[in-house]
């Protein structure tokens, strides 16, 4: 008897990730994927060692770790790397100022990259606002989906590059288009490119109207993938054929949206 295929599988997503603060992390053993990646949003909502050690049991999973943070910081306070499991992999970023003190944020990258890198030398390497740094520290590049990734990746192929790629991008499964702009509408007019061609105060969710409207649709295509899972499907493929090794998921709209 042929079974519907599971919404996550058409897509041809290679991993999902997930944000502590959304949802309980351990529900994602269920999801038709080899590889989780789980966000960092500060250290209060790092999920504990029985829950990573169960999902390392079932799938490959990835931690970011803030090497500016106090506690994965490796040329300072390391402490919360004896909460993550032997099995656990990590991810390895600059740390978004959102979740650093200010002390955490004037540290120095690249000395903190390098030195974690050699810790952890099959982690990946968090390229977001340290693009050069990232590339220099070695190992998988983890890239944030924007408007010029297509074009990047077939730059860095075409000029030699064989490392490993892997795009994150924030997901809808829905061609609706309301749904869509209320899920990232508001994450994609803070990319820099689309702020600047918003008017002041515009609204950017399903109330945005005119011409606002009209850049934001176009936007939440290229910083995000969005539409049905045949269409995503689509738009991993175009990814894969530029370059990238792999497209991890964040589920924008919740995990309920992925099938859990």
């Amino acid at each position: 008897m042929l079974t519907e295929e599971h919404p996550v599988q058409s897509t041809g997503l290679d991993a999902v990730a997930l944000k502590p603060t959304e949802c309980d992390v351990s529900r994602a053993a269920s999801l038709p994927v080899d590889t989780l990646a789980i966000d960092y949003e500060g250290r209060e909502h790092l999920p504990d060692t029985e829950t990573l050690s169960a999902l390392a049991a079932e799938k490959d999973v990835y931690v970011t770790t803030p090497v500016r943070a106090d506690g994965f910081d490796p040329l300072g306070d390391d402490s919360l790397l004896d909460q993550l499991p032997p099995a656990v992999n990590r991810v390895l970023v600059a740390g978004h100022s959102a979740y650093l003190s200010e002390e955490e944020a004037e540290r120095a990258v690249a000395p903190r990259l390098g030195a974690a890198r050699e810790q952890a030398p099959d982690a990946w390497v968090g390229t977001e606002g340290v693009e050069r740094v990232a590339m220099a520290a070695g190992g998988t590049q983890y890239d944030l989906l924007s408007r010029s990734t297509d074009r990047d990746l077939q730059a860095l192929r075409a000029a030699g590059f064989d490392g490993e790629v892997v795009v994150y991008a924030p997901t809808v499964l829905t061609d609706d288009e309301d749904a869509a702009l209320d899920a990232v509408g508001p994450y994609t007019a803070r990319r820099r490119p689309v702020a600047s061609a918003l008017p002041d105060d515009a609204a950017t969710d399903a109330e945005a109207e005119g011409r606002t409207r009209d850049v934001l649709s176009k936007a939440v295509r290229d910083y995000a993938l969005v539409g049905t899972p045949d269409t995503v499907a689509d738009r991993v493929a175009d990814l894969k054929a530029a370059g990238a090794d792999a497209v991890v998921g964040y589920p924008a709209r919740g995990l309920d949206e992925f099938g859990t």
